[in-house]
């Protein structure tokens, strides 16, 4: 499983560092080159948080001493991706100095204040965006901790269930094992019965002897 969870690292290692590349890009271009690699780095985000999926799987079934570790890792991990991707959202309404005065030509200097107004209303868009992301983030963890919880809750009722079954069917055996121990005792107790009937009858019918051994 470890070494599963190694092959993830490096893969996520590999498409980081090439998004973080193309991030820093992103202010520098315009237009069409801008729109496609923006694209581009949606899509190898997308992979990241894929691959972070299967690495929160992978340490689910990591043996419970050496999880801890892994877990740290994995939250470093988080941490990294959702800094590239505020850096990502930052980059997208970004312009070097050299695409802006394109875009705004001759205007370019009266139009600064407008444009550094847009950039700061953009960024608080921003953080409210990212603060509903941490928020629904948080609710899906809840969720699933809830669902894990109700699910352990199954498995005990069910063990339970199980274990009622058991003792029931064990209570079942002791009351047939003390009928039968009552049954065999009444039989023996009427055998020896008969048993001492048969030997006073016995005694009683013999024919007394005299003293000096006649009749």
């Amino acid at each position: 499983m470890s070494s599963d969870f190694e092959s993830y690292e490096q893969d996520f290692g590999t498409i980081t560092a090439e998004v973080t590349n193309k991030i820093g890009r992103i202010p520098k271009l315009s237009g069409e080159e801008k729109t496609q690699l923006v694209l581009n780095v949606d899509k190898q985000l997308e992979e990241v948080r894929e691959l972070l999926e299967q690495m929160d799987l992978e340490v689910r079934e990591i043996p419970i001493q050496s999880r801890a570790m892994y877990n740290g890792r994995l939250k470093s991990y988080k941490q990294e991706i959702d800094k590239l991707e505020k850096d990502f959202k930052r980059s997208r309404i970004a312009y070097s100095d050299e695409v802006r005065n394109e875009l705004l030509g001759d205007d370019a200097g009266s139009s600064e204040n407008q444009l550094i107004k847009l950039r700061e209303e953009r960024a608080h868009l921003l953080d409210n965006t990212e603060k509903l992301e941490r928020s629904s983030r948080r609710l899906e963890a809840g969720y699933q901790i809830a669902v894990e919880t109700e699910q352990v809750g199954q498995e005990i009722l069910s063990n339970l269930h199980s274990d009622r079954e058991k003792i029931q069917r064990a209570r079942e055996r002791l009351r047939e094992t003390d009928a039968n121990l009552g049954k065999s005792s009444r039989i023996l107790t009427g055998m020896l019965r008969s048993q001492n009937i048969a030997s006073l009858h016995c005694h009683a019918t013999s024919p007394s002897l005299s003293p000096n051994g006649k009749r």
